[in-house]
């Protein structure tokens, strides 16, 4: 289970907690930036064999029913490299999605984890530069529904559809973790929480 750091407000919003407060960080009205720890990632078990509960989440209670939305970028440069948002009920109960740097070229990716972790990705075109992601998180009784939009755009366009247990209160938020790397940097922007 990883650590928790009290942080209050971010991009707007208050109420935020750090789940594994990051190796470095700079928080203002219109961006947060992030820089991550090396060994840091989010992941239960399959293929790889291990668990681990390290990466960097930013964190507020949500209801059984809410969006999320954030606009972010990074500086990927190492394998796995990733940033995007984290949908925690525990350690063993959670959905992660953005972008991650697998193979050389960043992708959309959403992990699913009920006791253990499964992955998808979605490559992106390699010879178009990668602005700006938005991504967002929609939970409804129990189902999340994971969408996101590119160069900044409306988050239409549905990557993953999953079951999540239903009726109980979780926390959400931005996340980011280099699990191979040496750590980067990454900017959030335009964070938007909106409820029932």
């Amino acid at each position: 289970m990883g650590t928790t750091t009290d942080s209050g407000a971010c991009l707007g919003l208050t109420g935020w907690t750090w789940l594994n407060p990051p190796a470095a960080l700079t928080s203002g009205d219109d961006a947060l930036e992030v820089t991550t720890a090396p060994d840091t990632d989010f992941w239960a078990t399959t293929h790889y064999g291990f668990v681990r509960d390290t990466g960097h989440a930013l964190l507020r209670p949500v209801p059984a029913a809410f969006r999320l939305r954030v606009t972010f970028s990074g500086a990927y440069r190492d394998q796995y490299d990733q940033a995007g948002l984290l949908l925690r009920l525990d350690e063993r109960n959670w959905i992660k999605t953005g972008i991650e740097y697998v193979d050389g070229q960043p992708q959309l990716s959403a992990v699913v984890t009920r006791e253990v972790s499964d992955w998808n990705v979605v490559p992106l075109d390699p010879s178009t530069p990668l602005g700006p992601v938005t991504v967002e998180v929609a939970r409804e009784g129990d189902t999340v529904t994971i969408r996101y939009g590119l160069d900044g755009g409306e988050p239409v366009t549905m990557l993953r559809l999953a079951y999540f247990p239903p009726g109980v209160g979780a926390q959400a938020g931005p996340m980011c973790a280099s699990p191979d790397g040496t750590g980067f940097t990454a900017r959030f922007t335009a964070l938007r929480l909106e409820l029932p």
